[in-house]
C-alpha cells in the first residue's frame, strides 16, 4: 500500500527558485474559482484558492512529517503488506532540507520511499542519491527537462546541473526511475530530446513521461499569469501526441504523455478504441437525458464512447479549455446555450461553483439542473505511465458507470 508523506512547501520558494517554464510562475494574486468542495452559499474553499496555486506554506518540520504518517497508520491500523511512503510537497523534494532525516525515519518503520516529482536542483552532492537508497527509497519520479547541463541551468534554473545528472543516474542504476521533460518547441525536443532519452535509457531508467508545455488560458493557466514565456507557441494537442508515439517507437522504455497520450494503454479513454469496443458491454444502460460538459481535447473520445453505447439521449459538449479539470466559469460563459440540454454534468473537478454553473447555464430562461461526474473520466499519461493496459481499461469502466450514474440521476428519465 501506498501513503503519502506531505513535506509541504510553496512553489518557486520552496524549489531554489521557479524553473523557466513553470505553471506556478508570474502568480500574483490567488483568487477563488469556486468548486464542488465549497458550502453551498459561498464561492472559494482551500481546494479552489490556496489550494490550487499550492501555497498553503512552507517546508513542515521532520517530526510534522513523521507523526502524520504514524497517526495516519494508527488510524488505518488494518493495513496488511508492504508499504511505501510517497514523498510529495508543493516544493522541490530534493530541496527539502530533511529529507534524509524523514527517509531514514520511515525506514526504521520498514517503510519504503517513493520521491514524488522533483527536479533534482537542491541536490549539491550526488552522494546523496546512494544516502537516499541505503534509507529505503526505492522509486524516483525526476523532472530531468534534458540531461545536458547547460540546458538545466538555463531552463530549470539549476546551479548544479551536473550534480543533479549524476544523482539522476545514480538512481537510475538503483531503483526504479521515472524521467519527466516539459517540452519546450525549438529548445529540448528534436535531437535533443532524443540525447536524453539515450541517457535514460542507457543508465536504466524505466520510462520518461513526455509533458507538453502550457502557455495560455485556454491550454490551463487558469491563475492569469499568462504567457510563460513570450514569444514561444506551444504544440497543438494532436501534433505533441504524435511526439509522444515517435518517441514510444524508438525506445524500448516506457514512454507516455500527457495530457496525450499513452501508447502503451491506449490511455487516456483506452475504451474509445475499436479494438477495445467488447468493454462497453461493461457500462450500464444510459436512462437519462442530459449534456456532458468537457474539455475540446476529451470531447471527440468521450463522444465516440456514447455514440457505440447508441446513447443519443446525451450529448457531449466541449468547451475551449483543453483540461477538463482547469474548466472554470468563464468556459461556461462562451457556451452556445441551444446546445445544452435541461440536465447537465460537469466534470467533478471543474472548478466552478454550483451557484455560478447555475446562473450561466440558465442565462438564457431554462432553469437548468446542474450535476457533476466523477473526478476523471481516464488515466492520465503521468499515472499511468506504470499500469497495464488492463489497469487502465477497468479504471475507466468504472468512472464511466460513475459518469452514466449521474446522467441518470440529474437526467430526465426516459420513457
Amino acid at each position: 500500500m501506498q501513503i503519502v508523506a506531505d513535506v509541504g512547501g510553496t512553489p518557486g520558494r520552496d524549489c531554489n527558485g521557479y524553473c523557466k517554464y513553470c505553471y506556478f510562475r508570474k502568480v500574483k494574486e490567488i483568487k477563488s474559482f469556486g468548486c464542488a468542495h465549497c458550502l453551498p452559499n459561498k464561492v472559494g474553499c482551500e481546494r479552489c484558492s490556496k489550494g490550487v496555486a499550492e501555497s498553503e506554506g512552507g517546508f513542515k518540520t521532520p517530526f510534522e512529517v513523521i507523526n502524520n504518517v504514524q497517526t495516519f497508520l494508527m488510524m488505518n491500523s488494518g493495513i496488511s503488506g508492504e508499504i511505501t511512503a510517497n514523498i510529495s510537497g508543493g516544493g522541490d523534494i530534493s530541496c527539502y532540507p530533511h529529507l534524509e532525516t524523514v527517509t531514514a525515519n520511515l525506514n526504521q518503520f520498514s517503510i519504503s520511499s517513493h520521491l514524488g516529482y522533483t527536479s533534482g536542483k537542491g541536490i549539491t552532492d550526488s552522494e546523496i542519491a546512494t544516502r537516499l537508497i541505503d534509507n529505503g527509497v526505492n522509486e524516483v519520479s525526476f523532472t530531468v527537462f534534458s540531461t545536458d547541463p547547460q540546458l538545466r541551468k538555463e531552463w530549470v534554473k539549476d546551479t548544479n546541473p551536473e550534480e543533479a545528472l549524476k544523482a539522476c543516474k545514480t538512481f537510475c542504476e538503483n531503483v526504479k526511475l521515472f524521467g519527466a521533460s516539459v517540452i519546450i518547441p525549438g529548445v529540448n525536443d528534436g535531437e535533443v530530446l532524443r540525447e536524453t532519452c539515450n541517457s535514460l535509457e542507457s543508465w536504466g531508467a524505466k520510462g520518461i513521461l513526455l509533458m507538453r508545455f502550457a502557455n495560455t488560458f485556454n491550454e490551463g493557466l487558469i491563475l492569469g499569469n499568462e504567457p510563460i514565456i513570450k514569444g514561444i507557441e506551444s504544440q497543438p494537442v494532436e501534433d505533441f501526441a504524435e511526439l509522444v508515439k515517435e518517441i514510444n517507437k524508438e525506445y524500448k522504455f516506457r514512454v507516455s504523455g500527457t495530457p496525450l497520450c499513452d501508447p502503451e494503454t491506449g490511455g487516456p479513454f483506452a475504451i474509445s478504441k475499436s479494438e477495445n469496443e467488447v468493454f462497453l458491454q461493461f457500462i450500464k444502460p444510459v436512462t437519462g437525458d442530459a449534456t456532458i460538459i468537457t474539455s475540446k481535447t476529451a470531447e471527440p473520445f468521450i463522444t465516440k464512447i456514447f455514440d457505440k453505447l447508441e446513447a443519443d439521449s446525451v450529448n457531449v459538449v466541449a468547451v475551449e479549455k483543453e483540461i477538463a479539470c482547469l474548466i472554470t466559469k468563464e468556459d461556461l460563459e462562451k457556451l452556445d446555450l441551444s446546445e445544452i440540454k435541461q440536465a447537465v454534468i460537469l466534470p467533478g473537478r471543474s472548478f466552478v461553483h454550483q451557484l455560478d454553473a447555475e446562473r450561466i447555464l440558465s442565462a438564457d430562461g431554462v432553469e437548468r439542473i446542474v450535476g457533476r461526474g466523477p473526478d476523471t473520466l481516464s488515466v492520465d499519461g503521468e499515472m499511468s505511465i506504470d499500469l497495464t493496459d488492463e489497469n487502465v481499461i477497468e479504471r475507466e469502466l468504472e468512472q464511466f458507470n460513475d459518469l452514466v450514474d449521474a446522467i441518470n440521476f440529474f437526467g430526465m428519465r426516459l420513457i
